[in-house]
C-alpha cells in the first residue's frame, strides 16, 4: 500500500468523524450550492452555454502547441515576456533566477493554485525572500501555517470564530473580533505589504491566444494592487489555462462565476496587456508570464483523460462530491482536490502514489453533471481505475479473487453449487475488510430468485 493511500485513509478517518468539522464545511458548502443554484439563472439555456464552453476548450486542448505560441507572439508584440517550464523544478528556479535578477526580497501574491502546485511558497522562504498572500482567504491559512483547504475557498475549513482565535492568537486582536473588524485589520497590514514589495505575483484564469492578454479573476481587488504597484508582475499559469479569443470571455466568466460563487459576474475581471505602456500611471515596468508544463503533458498523451485539461478551476464538482463534503480538502495530501484531483493527480504526480483517489469516489455522477464545460468526471475516474489495472497497480490477491468470482458467476451450477452459509462466509472472509468495518455485506439467501420464481410460479 502507497505512502499516500495510508496517509490518505487516516485523515479520512478523523476528518470524517470530526463532527465540528463537518458542521463547518456543510454549512460553507450549502451557502455555495444555494448561490450556484441562483447563479446559473442567468444563462437562456445552461446546456447550451455548456456545450460551447466544451467545445472551445476541446479545440484548444487539441491544437494547444499551436495557441501556446500564438499567445507568446502577441504577448512580446506588446512587451511582456514569456518563460517556459517543464517541470516544478525548472519552474521555481526560473522564479527564483528572476526575483534575484531584481534584487526582490517582498512578494505580494494573490490566490493561485498554480503557485501551490509549485510549492513556491516555502522556496521563496528558503531563499530569503518573504512571500505575501493577499487574498484573505489565503492569508489566513498561510497564518495558519497550513495548505489551502479548497480550490477556490482556501479556508473554507475555519468558522468565523476560528479565524478570531487564530488573529488573537497571533496578533492579540480582540478574540471576539467580527469578520468585518478582522478584515480591516488585515487591509491595514496588507496596504503596507503592497508599497514596500518588490515584484507582484499573479496566476491567470485565462490566457488568451489572439491578443496575448492574461485575464484575472477576482472578488478583494488584491490581484490588481498586486500587479499596479510593484514594479515586477510575474504571472504563473499552467499551459492549459489558453483560450483562443477575446471574444470567448463573454461566455467563460459568466460560467466561472455562477458556477464558483453563484455570482453572475465577479467582482473585478482584469485584462493585462503587458507591462505599462507610455503615459500610462498604473501597472508594472515589466511582465513575464511563467508557462507550467508539470506533468500536464503527460496527461494530454491520454486521450480520454485529457479532457481533464478543459477545467476551469470553478471548484464546483468540489461542491456537489459526498466524499470531499465528508473527508474535506486536506485529506487529498494535494493541491487539486475533489474529483477532478482523483483524475489528474495520478498524472501530475506519482502514479503509484495517487491512483487510490480514483477508487475514493461514489460514482453517483453529480460532478460531471455540474461542470461548466462538461468534463465527464465520473466517466475519467473509471478510466483511471481501467489504467490501474494495465499497469498493474492491483495487489496480487485481487487478481486471484475476482478471476475466481468470474469463474464462478459465469455459470449458474457454479452459483448454486454451494449452501448459502458457505457462500457468505466466503464473501465475508475475501471481501469483508475491502468492505469496510461500517458497512454491512449484503447477505445471500437460502434460496434464490430461481428457486423462489419456480416455487411461487
Amino acid at each position: 500500500m502507497s505512502t499516500q493511500r495510508v496517509r490518505f485513509l487516516e485523515q479520512s478517518e478523523r476528518k470524517a468523524f470530526d463532527t465540528k468539522h463537518r458542521k463547518t464545511i456543510n454549512h460553507n458548502i450549502s451557502r455555495y450550492e444555494d448561490a450556484v443554484s441562483n447563479g446559473v439563472l442567468q444563462f437562456a439555456s445552461l446546456e447550451n452555454a455548456k456545450e460551447r464552453a466544451s467545445n472551445i476548450k476541446h479545440k484548444v486542448i487539441e491544437h494547444l502547441d499551436e495557441y501556446l505560441i500564438e499567445f507568446e507572439s502577441n504577448l512580446k508584440h506588446m512587451g511582456g515576456r514569456v518563460v517556459w517550464a517543464l517541470n516544478k523544478k525548472d519552474a521555481v528556479r526560473e522564479i527564483l533566477k528572476i526575483l534575484k535578477e531584481h534584487d526582490v526580497n517582498m512578494v505580494v501574491k494573490s490566490k493561485s493554485v498554480t503557485t501551490e502546485e509549485l510549492e513556491l511558497n516555502e522556496m521563496l522562504s528558503r531563499n530569503g525572500i518573504e512571500p505575501v498572500e493577499t487574498d484573505l482567504g489565503e492569508y489566513i491559512v498561510q497564518v495558519a501555517g497550513e495548505k489551502p483547504y479548497h480550490i477556490l475557498t482556501p479556508a473554507m475549513h475555519k468558522s468565523k470564530e476560528d479565524v478570531a482565535a487564530l488573529f488573537h492568537d497571533k496578533f492579540g486582536i480582540p478574540a471576539d473580533s467580527t469578520p468585518e473588524q478582522i478584515t480591516l485589520f488585515v487591509r491595514e497590514k496588507l496596504r503596507e505589504k503592497f508599497l514596500q514589495a518588490g515584484a507582484g505575483m499573479t496566476g491567470a484564469n485565462f490566457l488568451i491566444a489572439d491578443t496575448g492578454a492574461v485575464a484575472v479573476t477576482e472578488n478583494e481587488g488584491n490581484a490588481l494592487m498586486s500587479m499596479a504597484f510593484p514594479k515586477l508582475h510575474i504571472v504563473v499559469a499552467g499551459i492549459e489555462k489558453i483560450i483562443p479569443s477575446l471574444s470567448d470571455l463573454h461566455l467563460f466568466w459568466p460560467l466561472l462565476s455562477s458556477h464558483g460563487s453563484g455570482q453572475n459576474i465577479t467582482v473585478y475581471n482584469t485584462l493585462l496587456t503587458g507591462p505599462r505602456k507610455e503615459k500610462e500611471t498604473d501597472g508594472p515596468d515589466e511582465m513575464i508570464v511563467v508557462l507550467i508544463d508539470n506533468g500536464r503533458t503527460d496527461l494530454l498523451k491520454q486521450t480520454p483523460h485529457r479532457r481533464a485539461l478543459s477545467c476551469i478551476h470553478c471548484g464546483a464538482c468540489l461542491n456537489v462530491c459526498p466524499v470531499y463534503k465528508n473527508i474535506g480538502g486536506h485529506a487529498y495530501d494535494a493541491t487539486y482536490t475533489g474529483p477532478i484531483g482523483s483524475v489528474i493527480n495520478p498524472y501530475l504526480h506519482d502514479f503509484s502514489q495517487y491512483i487510490h483517489l480514483s477508487f475514493a469516489s461514489s460514482l453517483c455522477g453529480r460532478c460531471t453533471a455540474t461542470c461548466p464545460v462538461k468534463i465527464n468526471l465520473h466517466e475519467l475516474l473509471l478510466f483511471n481505475r481501467y489504467e490501474s489495472v494495465r499497469r498493474g497497480q492491483l495487489h496480487p490477491g485481487e487478481k486471484v479473487i475476482m478471476k475466481g468470482w468470474k469463474y464462478i458467476m459465469l455459470k449458474r451450477y457454479r452459483m448454486d453449487f454451494f449452501r448459502a452459509t458457505t457462500k457468505n462466509r466466503a464473501l465475508a472472509y475475501f471481501f469483508g475488510q475491502a468492505w469496510g468495518q461500517r458497512r454491512i455485506l449484503p447477505i445471500i439467501r437460502k434460496k434464490s430468485f430461481r428457486q423462489l420464481w419456480t416455487e411461487n410460479g
